[in-house]
């Protein structure tokens, strides 16, 4: 998504995906003024359509990546491609337009990854923090919004369970029943995107304060005294989700709704942390799904389940 800076309520959406576009246009015309947003067929690979897209805008919103596992340990050099070259395409094309800023979303397994994916985005988040290195002469801003699965969405475990059940399934597949994961809205996850937007200075990386629930609990939520099935742990999956390391407690600040991780470079004012109103996590500290404060249980995720 684009913001363009000749007229400032107007949204570009760039995407290479036709029938999403086309749903999109359905949906924004029953509630928007579709004078204000404009489609372009693309791809984040063609730097010259970035170069077309990007003129005369000022706040980017990266999102494009190939991001199932499955699939980019199958295609490795497409989502090489993709997540990397088309990350490093965005960032140039933003420098030479002079974009104001830009907002790369990133993910959990991006941090100590284990699959393909996670090391595609891992690189990618680099690409995001460094940039600021490179940008002082056209003050283009880059910083990362990281959170996990957003619940409900296309190809994630609550799809997977209500198809199931709505074709009359009783038993439910789970991979682990240790399994954690953190739950994040769409709502929670724009509100932190538009935080990044209105607030970064360069470099940073907003993570969301949200709460973890267990998988085995999501089932019993969906389809109570449900069968369960443990079908056993897949290739590139992690038990637990992980957004700050132990290794980058030491520039992670603590905020009432979120976390930021401050980038540690020569370019960046150190002295920005402490100013910023966040406190220092613990040495040694770790935003788990496995050891997070906050817990849904299964009424409470029954809840959610009917928000989205």
């Amino acid at each position: 998504m684009i913001l363009d800076r000749y007229n400032p309520h107007r949204i570009i959406i760039y995407s290479r995906d036709e029938y999403k576009q086309s749903v999109m246009k359905a949906e924004y015309s029953k509630k928007y003024d579709m004078s204000k947003v404009r489609f372009f067929i693309g791809d984040v690979r063609d730097k010259d359509r970035l170069y077309r897209a990007f003129d005369h805008v000022d706040y980017v919103i990266h999102a494009a990546a190939m991001k199932q596992v499955p699939t980019c340990e199958y295609n490795p050099f497409e989502a090489i491609k993709t997540n990397i070259h088309g990350a490093q395409n965005v960032i140039d094309a933003a420098i030479d337009r002079g974009v104001k800023k830009v907002v790369a979303l990133s993910t959990d397994k991006a941090v100590n990854p284990i699959n393909l994916y996670g090391g595609t985005k891992l690189v990618s988040d680099k690409l995001f923090i460094t940039a600021n290195a490179y940008s002082k002469i056209s003050k283009t801003k880059f910083s990362v919004v990281r959170y996990g699965n957003v619940a409900g969405s296309r190809g994630s475990i609550i799809p997977i369970f209500k198809n199931i059940i709505d074709n009359g399934g009783n038993e439910l597949p789970i991979t682990d029943m240790r399994m954690t994961r953190f739950w994040i809205t769409l709502e929670q996850g724009v509100e932190l995107v538009f935080k990044a937007l209105a607030e970064s200075e360069g470099g940073e990386t907003y993570i969301s304060k949200i709460p973890s629930f267990h998988i085995s609990d999501l089932a019993e939520a969906m389809l109570p005294g449900c069968k369960i099935k443990e079908i056993g742990i897949r290739e590139g999956e992690k038990l637990h989700e992980v957004m700050v390391t132990k290794d980058d407690c030491r520039s992670t600040y603590e905020f009432d709704k979120h976390y930021i991780i401050y980038p540690h470079f020569e370019w960046w004012d150190e002295s920005r942390n402490d100013r910023s109103g966040g406190k220092l996590v613990e040495d040694g500290f770790e935003y788990s799904s496995a050891n997070n404060s906050q817990w849904l249980s299964v009424e409470q995720i029954r809840e959610q389940l009917k928000k989205i």
